[in-house]
């Protein structure tokens, strides 16, 4: 089987993208992998450095406004297209999908066009402008909330609820020593707080607000930074750190699935691959969605949990150490309470995502 994915511009359109790689890959190593993004974005370095065959595309995204660079936007688009469509005829996929990103517009589009059966995929609850776009050329729409379906209300006939294939990659980590590696204890209750893999700096300010307090609990914390913010919070954390060994602070954690299985507690922003390991694992979460992304998608991946008592989620603007500290004590000081969230959580999991995508890529191409 020939299998063509795109998808770019950020973490949460690839990272799926490779998860279902691997997945398709471990069921049938005979499998052709082609992958197109651009040469600019993350996917160009990430997906290349995972030994995947790689081509690329010149696209840009729209202006939200009137603006020459839109014109430019249009003839890239024109050429990208003109693009996918040769490395659609040479590489002959039998399916081609979409993960997200500008990329996937002129590459979904042109094996649309050419008869080649084609799914999106939507991480969020909302969906990105790309996808909009696609929804009437492709095969079927793949979602991983129940509440985007709404996004595609005129193709709703197209829309499956497969989630997302990062989920089914996590399920099977097993507890381990892990913490260690943090000079933490292993076996000691565990707050994991990251604010993605740049950090961000309201939950920064926050965790050194109440540092002081937290630095007092019977749990222990592991607190990424993201690796622009390091050095500074480094500077002004080091006389709390060297009165206790509960709390560690790094700039980043390269292997998060296996951290998140060692831990009883995740804070973090709220996009939609996390949430998607969150949920497979059953873990209870206090999210703080971006509000800097586009559609304040964050927010709504957040409300999915919530409204159903699976995670508890602060706004930016009610952020600080006061409001941190309450949010993690009622989880950590009251496990029954925990315990219940974990179990809301763990309902909302889809542990076989991959293998549903994968099912309804096979069902389209027989």
């Amino acid at each position: 089987m020939k299998i063509l994915l795109s998808g770019g511009g950020t973490g949460g359109h690839i990272y799926p993208a490779l998860a279902l790689i691997r997945r398709l890959q471990a069921l049938d190593p005979s499998v052709e992998i082609l992958y197109i993004g651009t040469e600019k974005g993350l996917e160009s370095r990430i997906v290349r450095n995972a030994g995947i065959a790689f081509e690329s595309v010149e696209i840009q995204g729209f202006k939200r406004s009137l603006s020459i660079s839109n014109v430019k936007t249009i003839q890239l688009f024109i050429k990208s297209i003109q693009k996918s469509k040769k490395i659609v005829k040479a590489f002959q996929p039998d399916v081609v999908i979409g993960t997200g990103g500008y990329v996937c517009a002129p590459v979904v589009y042109a094996a649309s066009k050419l008869g080649i059966p084609t799914i999106i995929h939507e991480q969020n609850s909302v969906a990105g402008v790309t996808n909009k776009f696609l929804a009437r050329y492709v095969t079927k729409i793949a979602v991983c909330f129940e509440e985007a379906r709404a996004e595609f209300g005129k193709y709703a006939e197209k829309v499956v609820y497969t989630g997302n294939p990062r989920a089914q990659e996590v399920v099977g980590i097993k507890p381990s020593a892990i913490l260690e590696e943090y000079q933490l204890d292993a076996i000691r209750p565990t707050v994991l707080i990251f604010g993605g893999s740049r950090g961000a700096r309201s939950l920064n300010e926050a965790f050194l607000e109440a540092l002081p307090i937290l630095a007092t609990k019977d749990y222990q914390l592991l607190f990424a930074t993201g690796e622009i913010h390091y050095e500074k919070i480094k500077e002004q954390v080091q006389t709390h750190l060297a009165k206790t060994h509960s709390i560690a602070v790094v700039p980043y954690i390269e292997n998060m699935p296996e951290v998140f299985a060692n831990v009883e507690l995740v804070v973090s922003r709220s996009g939609a691959t996390t949430l998607a390991e969150l949920t497979a694992l059953g873990l209870p979460s206090i999210l703080i969605p971006s509000p800097y992304v586009t559609n304040d998608h964050q927010t709504r991946n957040a409300e999915s949990l919530t409204k159903r008592g699976a995670a508890k989620m602060i706004a930016e603007k009610e952020l600080n150490g006061v409001s941190l500290t309450q949010a993690i004590d009622e989880l950590m000081l009251h496990e029954d309470v925990r315990k219940a969230m974990a179990a809301e959580a763990k309902k909302l999991g889809l542990p076989k995502a991959a293998d549903h995508l994968i099912q309804i890529m096979q069902e389209i191409t027989h």
